[in-house]
């Protein structure tokens, strides 16, 4: 079914349920858990954008298709097109959320700072699974957020701690110096009090450079980069920044092989274009690529052989299609996690739909279920920790592929807790919120 045409039946079905679509009752009647799909398909960052939003909107279909919903609940989404502008997602939540509850995942940091002041109000959770606020891993004070799998503190975190290993030892760190060219952001600012506190520990400078956004210009950048010589140049990019820093690192001359991305600036089309050119150059991962694992298998099953699919068959698979699908399947799980709790069969509402997230409990053998075993490692969230997992690997493009060239890292958290909690406890005063009892982590 196309998108329109699952427009046009979700019409239908509307219609026919009457003036009472926005009641609970009506959802209920309808059976259908609704998911509002922001997204942009346009402009400078839709390369990376797109496939991202192709995975989430396949894994609802291959659910539907394969599953028949969950327990009985048919899936609906709609897509709402943000253009990564942070008025336009604005728009789309306050567009959307009044067919919906379940939650929102904004597909940029700079929308989710703006929606974190009005979720708690609507009761609407959001899911940044890799980006978002560092501080919102604390769900005591951030009861609607969920930076599931890492936030850019615990990226940060792991990349200086592979480069420390590569130079043998922490400790050999002193005296060096790291450039952090970043998309001039909230997305590219959030890592830098990870940095700063790294940068004191271990004694090396930090130089931080920034691009304006969308980052198709870079000369003044790189020409800093080649004045300050920095022994590691951190990537935080996203969209056309990142093979526009790539083939400026191969004009200026800066190796690629001290490059390290982001896990948002290790995908296919940040090296696709530059080939060779990125050869040797390294990223953060939180998932694998490829068309191996079951639940990929499994999308191309039910959904792309039915003609169903939403974008190429040949996208399916890949790095930012397969942290779409994670992102979906995390959704759904939070929701079926809820119906366990509040009743298999029924309609979740935004608050047990928190509770789920708040509640994910994926091991091994959930994985396995799911068709994610090898994709991701294990999550478990609490009313604590809406973060769940730490860990990331570094992958290195070869010329034409991704191949990962480190083991697992955790990022550590002893440096991270008190800096968590620090940040929560600062917003927590600056917005005048009290830290959820333990009464409330039960409800």
């Amino acid at each position: 079914m196309t998108f329109k045409s699952l427009a046009l039946a979700a019409g239908i079905v509307a219609a026919g349920i009457g003036s009472m679509l926005a009641a609970p009752s009506a959802f209920a009647q309808a059976k259908e858990q609704f998911f509002p799909l922001l997204v942009y398909r346009t402009g400078p960052y839709a390369p990376n954008g797109t496939p991202w939003a192709n995975g989430k909107q396949d894994y609802i279909k291959m659910i539907n298709a394969r599953d028949g919903g969950i327990n009985g609940v048919k899936l609906t989404f709609e897509e709402c097109e943000t253009g990564y502008a942070t008025d336009k997602g604005v728009e789309c939540y306050e567009r959307l959320k009044g067919k919906t509850n379940t939650l929102f995942d904004p597909q940029a940091t700079g929308i989710t700072f703006a929606l974190t002041d009005k979720v708690p109000n609507d009761k609407i959770p959001l899911v940044t699974l890799g980006y978002g606020l560092a501080a919102s891993q604390d769900g005591n004070v951030f009861k609607w957020n969920f930076p599931l799998m890492g936030s850019y503190w615990t990226a940060a975190d792991i990349l200086i701690q592979h480069i420390g290993k590569k130079e043998g030892g922490l400790d050999k760190l002193k005296g060096k110096k790291i450039a952090l060219v970043y998309h001039d952001s909230p997305f590219g600012k959030e890592p830098m009090p990870l940095l700063e506190e790294r940068s004191r520990m271990h004694g090396f400078e930090l130089v931080k450079i920034p691009v304006t956004a969308p980052g198709v210009e870079q000369k003044s950048a790189w020409l800093q980069v080649r004045q300050q010589r920095p022994d590691y140049v951190l990537l935080w990019g996203w969209g056309v920044m990142n093979s526009t820093a790539l083939k400026e690192a191969q004009a200026t001359g800066y190796p690629r092989d001290k490059m390290y991305g982001v896990w948002w600036a290790g995908a296919e089309p940040d090296v696709k274009d530059v080939g060779e050119g990125a050869k040797g150059y390294n990223a953060l991962a939180l998932n694998t690529s490829g068309q191996q694992p079951k639940v990929i298998q499994d999308i191309l099953k039910f959904v792309h052989d039915k003609g169903q699919g939403t974008g190429p068959k040949d996208e399916v698979g890949s790095v930012l299609y397969t942290r779409g699908v994670i992102i979906q399947a995390m959704a759904v799980e939070a929701v079926r996690r809820a119906q366990e709790r509040f009743g298999k069969g029924k309609v979740m509402t935004g608050d047990q739909v928190r509770w789920g997230l708040e509640n994910l409990a994926l091991d091994d053998k959930k994985l396995a279920a799911l068709g994610l075993t090898g994709v991701i490692r294990p999550v478990s969230t609490s009313c604590q920790d809406h973060m769940g997992s730490t860990w990331a690997r570094i992958h290195t493009w070869d010329g034409a592929k991704w191949n990962f060239s480190s083991d697992w890292y955790q990022a550590d958290e002893q440096i991270l807790k008190p800096m968590v909690r620090a940040a929560a406890d600062k917003y927590a005063a600056d917005k005048k919120l009290t830290r959820r009892t333990p009464q409330d982590c039960q409800s």
